[in-house]
C-alpha cells in the first residue's frame, strides 16, 4: 500500500504537459472549507506554489489561503504564549525545589515551545523542501483527469469515497486510497471504465514489518515492528500513477472529490523488502485512453495498466522503530 508520496504540485507545467485547465472554482472550495476550519490537510507546497502565481484565476485561492495562515498562526501564538509562560512558571519554581512534577512539566512545555516556533517559522518560509510536496492518506492532491469532455486539473482527497457509499466508509475501510487491481470489476467497479486520473509522483513510502525487511520469523515473544522504506525510480523522473476517482454528494454533508492510486503485484525489488504491492506507473503514449475510458474496452484498460513503467526502484530506511 502506496501510504505516503512525493507528488508534483507545479500546476501550471501539469497543465501544460497533459493540456489540461486548472479548475480553480474546486480549489477554492478545498480551500474556504480549510479557512472556515475544516480539518483537511493540503501540502505546504501547493499553497506555496498558488502564492506565487500570478494568474488571476488564483487570486481567490491565494487569498483564501493567506485567511488559513493568518487563522492557525494566531491559534499557534496563543498556544504558544501559554506554553511560555508554563515553562518560566515551572523554572521558577525549579529554582525554589527541584521535583520531579516540575522538571517533567518544564521538559513538557519546553518541547512545546519548541514545536510550536518550528510550525510559525515554517508557515511564515517561503522556500519548500521535499518534504513539502508530500501527501499521506486523507491529504488533497492535484489529480489530472477528463470531466464533461474536458481535461481539467481539481484537488482530490487521497482516499476515494465511492459514490452512494455511506461517509462513515472513510473509518471502516482507511485503506480505501490505495485501489487493488485484482478488485477493479468487484468493488472499483463504479468508477473503474469510468473515471479516472492520473498524478505525478516523485517517489513512495511504504510500511515494512522488520522481520519481513530481515528476511527471517519472529523470534518467540518478539513484537512486530514497522519500518517506513523510501522507494524512487531510477530513472530520476516522476511517474504517471493510474488513479480512479469519484464525486460524492449527500444532502447536508459537503461534497467531496476523492481518489485512489491503483495498486498491482510489487517489482522483485520491493518484494524482498518484504511489500507486497506497488502502485502503477503508466507510460505516457497510454494516458489519453486511460483518462477517457468511455468507450475504451476493459481490455485495453487491462493492458494500459500491464504496459506499466518498470524501472527499478531503489529505498532507503526513512524510519525504523528502536528494537
Amino acid at each position: 500500500m502506496c501510504y505516503s508520496a512525493i507528488i508534483q504540485q507545479s500546476l501550471l507545467t501539469l497543465a501544460r504537459r497533459f493540456e489540461a485547465t486548472i479548475e480553480w472554482t474546486a480549489f477554492e472550495n478545498v480551500l474556504a472549507q480549510r479557512a472556515q476550519g475544516e480539518k483537511l490537510d493540503v501540502p505546504r507546497a501547493l499553497d506555496q506554489y498558488i502564492l506565487g502565481l500570478t494568474d488571476a484565476g488564483a487570486r481567490r485561492s491565494q487569498e483564501l489561503i493567506t485567511q488559513y495562515r493568518a487563522r492557525v498562526e494566531g491559534e499557534w501564538q496563543q498556544e504558544l504564549f501559554k506554553q511560555r509562560k508554563r515553562l518560566a512558571d515551572r523554572e521558577r519554581e525549579l529554582a525554589v525545589r527541584d521535583t520531579k512534577t516540575a522538571r517533567k512539566d518544564a521538559e513538557i512545555a519546553k518541547r512545546k515551545v519548541q514545536q510550536l516556533s518550528g510550525k510559525v517559522k515554517k508557515l511564515r518560509m517561503a522556500e519548500v523542501d521535499e518534504e513539502d510536496n508530500r501527501i499521506f492518506p486523507r491529504w488533497y492532491a492535484p489529480v489530472i483527469v477528463n470531466d464533461g469532455g474536458r481535461r481539467v486539473i481539481r484537488p482530490m482527497r487521497y482516499q476515494c469515497r465511492l459514490a452512494g457509499k455511506p461517509s462513515f466508509y472513510d473509518k471502516k475501510f482507511p485503506g480505501t486510497y490505495n485501489a487493488r487491481r485484482d478488485s477493479l470489476e468487484d468493488y472499483w467497479a463504479p468508477a473503474f471504465g469510468k473515471h479516472h486520473g492520473i498524478v505525478m509522483v516523485d517517489s513512495f513510502f511504504e510500511n515494512v514489518p522488520r522481520h519481513l525487511y530481515e528476511r527471517r520469523e519472529l523470534a518467540s515473544g518478539e513484537a512486530e515492528q514497522n519500518m517506513v522504506l523510501h522507494f524512487n525510480p531510477n530513472t530520476g523522473t516522476p511517474m504517471i500513477i493510474a488513479c480512479l476517482w469519484s464525486h460524492w454528494e449527500q444532502p447536508g454533508e459537503a461534497s467531496l472529490d476523492s481518489f485512489a492510486a491503483i495498486t498491482d503485484e510489487p517489482p522483485q525489488e520491493i518484494l524482498i523488502t518484504g511489500h507486497t504491492r506497488c502502485i502503477i506507473s503508466i507510460k505516457e503514449d497510454n494516458v489519453r485512453d486511460w483518462l477517457s475510458p468511455q468507450g475504451v474496452s476493459k481490455q485495453r484498460l487491462q493492458e494500459i495498466l500491464s504496459d506499466k513503467v518498470t524501472p527499478l526502484y531503489e529505498h532507503v530506511v526513512e524510519q525504523r522503530e528502536a528494537a
